[in-house]
């Protein structure tokens, strides 16, 4: 593969990924290492709607929108988009049907999909070259395998992903610049069978955790939906000191500056924690159903808790080693594994180490 674009680097660049921000957030790393390695390549992203409201003004890329919630039209809308183009070089970096049959109407010379340990639901049919096989990859890594089958050796995770004015200005309103704050996102997205969430009462505990023992400022972010809503009308029913319940009334780029301007962000195996590790910011994850080795916030894995194994053993009856890589825990008792002292210690342990590095007495 390193041999196909040795003498001659590709001009056009087509990336497909359309969701879900997290993955997006993830993939961004190899997007700036393909602008750094092929400055003139044009590079252009197919990418969902909400995603591209996250990442959609990176410079020097062409976005463009595959609306899920269109169907069969949005098929027909990026076939018009790229009529009459050809690129060089299509990475397949999503392992789902829908993403592969789009694919086909994505013209390109090289078609380079994950390795079989990774690809799922026949993207082996929709590409052309593989990247080599990986052990047990990270989210991440898996996604910067691409950039090692194609040569590129500078790797470093850079993001560096722009924040409009109006969102920073939107931060500031609720973060000072002395203000240290613990934001709890505590909702994963909404999928059938898909338990990823903790208790609003364990979060209302580490919320006064934190105000009491280290003056902290709490704020709740999340989506819109209905559940959301509820969690944090229940947290701030159980935290008798103010909490700044933003959930459901920012777009993702003010959650970003949000983020940015923070101490330490808790939240489950969701987006927010792989946006934190895009802006810097350490992440306390929670983790029971998912592998956080594979999905857990990238330069923050030390401070996960992580109960998978037990959910594993006491669910599953096996050992994680004994399952496929990315394998779910699908149980709605596997959450309740994590218990408040689990994240309060890994708190304590992170806000002590940053003051440690800081030189800031408590």
């Amino acid at each position: 593969m390193q041999s196909l674009f040795k003498d001659k680097p590709p001009g056009s660049i087509c990336l497909m990924r359309l969701s879900a921000v997290g993955d997006v957030c993830n993939a961004v790393p190899l997007v700036r290492a393909l602008q750094r390695h092929w400055p003139a390549a044009r590079i252009t992203w197919v990418i969902g709607k909400l995603e591209a409201s996250l990442v959609g003004d990176i410079p020097g890329i062409e976005f463009i929108i595959f609306n899920k919630a269109d169907g069969w039209r949005a098929f027909r809308r990026l076939r018009q988009v790229l009529a009459g183009r050809k690129f060089d070089l299509l990475l397949h970096i999503q392992a789902a049907l829908r993403a592969s049959i789009a694919t086909l109407v994505i013209p390109a010379r090289v078609r380079l999909g994950f390795d079989s340990n990774q690809a799922r639901d026949f993207q082996r049919l929709f590409v052309n070259a593989r990247i080599p096989d990986l052990h047990h990859p990270h989210v991440l890594d898996g996604f910067m395998g691409f950039a090692t089958q194609l040569g590129i050796d500078d790797q470093s995770l850079r993001w560096d992903l722009p924040l409009p004015p109006d969102a920073v200005a939107f931060s500031r309103q609720h973060l000072g610049d002395q203000d240290r704050a613990l934001v709890i996102s505590p909702c994963s997205s909404q999928r059938a069978r898909n338990w990823r969430n903790w208790e609003a009462k364990n979060y209302a505990a580490i919320s006064r955790h934190v105000i009491e023992q280290h003056d902290m400022k709490v704020i709740l972010t999340g989506g819109p939906t209905q559940l959301e809503a509820q969690y944090g009308k229940e947290i701030e029913s159980l935290v008798p000191q103010t909490v700044t319940n933003l959930i459901g009334k920012t777009t993702l780029k003010q959650l970003l500056a949000i983020l940015a301007r923070a101490t330490v962000l808790v939240c489950p195996d969701s987006g927010p924690a792989h946006m934190a590790t895009s802006v810097g910011l350490p992440v306390v994850g929670l983790y029971a159903t998912s592998n956080p080795q594979r999905t857990g916030p990238y330069m923050s894995r030390e401070w996960v808790v992580n109960r998978y194994p037990d959910a594993c053993h006491q669910f599953l009856g096996k050992d994680p080693a004994e399952l496929r890589w990315g394998k779910r825990v699908r149980d709605p008792r596997a959450m309740n594994l994590i218990s408040v002292s689990d994240v309060t210690n890994k708190l304590d342990m992170l806000l002590a180490s940053e003051q440690q590095s800081t030189g800031v007495s408590a």
